[in-house]
């Protein structure tokens, strides 16, 4: 198997944080770019993109899948089915801190896979080479790095402001 047939490194990824954050006792959240393939309460987004708290305490049957990530959780006191295409999640960090990962942008207009659990293709809308490049989320104090304003994730509710670096 070569780079070309390998899965997405993305949803490994994803699992390794969210157990990052929840060993640590964090709040793991996501950014998501939305569009029609993801199904959260359109109400909610803001500026094509949403911030979901996926912690076992916000969420209720929480599936980290290959292909999307599924879970029940309330919004507004409203239980609401939330499922995102993995290759729609732009970033996952913990809320205290900002520590985390920011991933490429997907290309819009990019088909989203369909859900089948028998399916292990490389995610819609990132490239072989933007598959390779993982950003890290570092604290601008202690990096000594300018802020990168084309992935900068969004802002985590409170604590400091997380700034990339590229990681080749």
């Amino acid at each position: 198997m070569n780079a070309l047939e390998s899965t997405s490194t993305r949803p490994y990824l994803i699992r390794a944080l969210y157990d990052w954050c929840t060993d640590n006792g964090l709040t793991p959240y996501v950014a998501v770019q939305v569009d029609e393939t993801v199904q959260v309460p359109r109400e909610y987004v803001k500026n094509g993109e949403i911030v979901l708290n996926i912690s076992f305490d916000a969420t209720s049957s929480l599936k980290l899948g290959n292909e999307f990530i599924e879970f029940k959780a309330r919004f507004a006191g409203t239980a609401r089915e939330i499922m995102v295409p993995v290759n729609r999640v732009i970033a996952i960090y913990a809320r205290e801190n900002g520590q985390g990962m920011a991933f490429p942008v997907p290309v819009t207009g990019a088909p989203a896979p369909k859900p089948s659990p028998l399916t292990s293709v490389q995610a819609a809308g990132t490239s072989p080479e933007q598959e390779g490049k993982v950003v890290q989320l570092v604290n601008p104090d202690s990096a000594g790095e300018p802020t990168d304003p084309q992935g900068e994730p969004p802002k985590p509710p409170s604590g400091p402001r997380p700034a990339l670096k590229r990681i080749k």
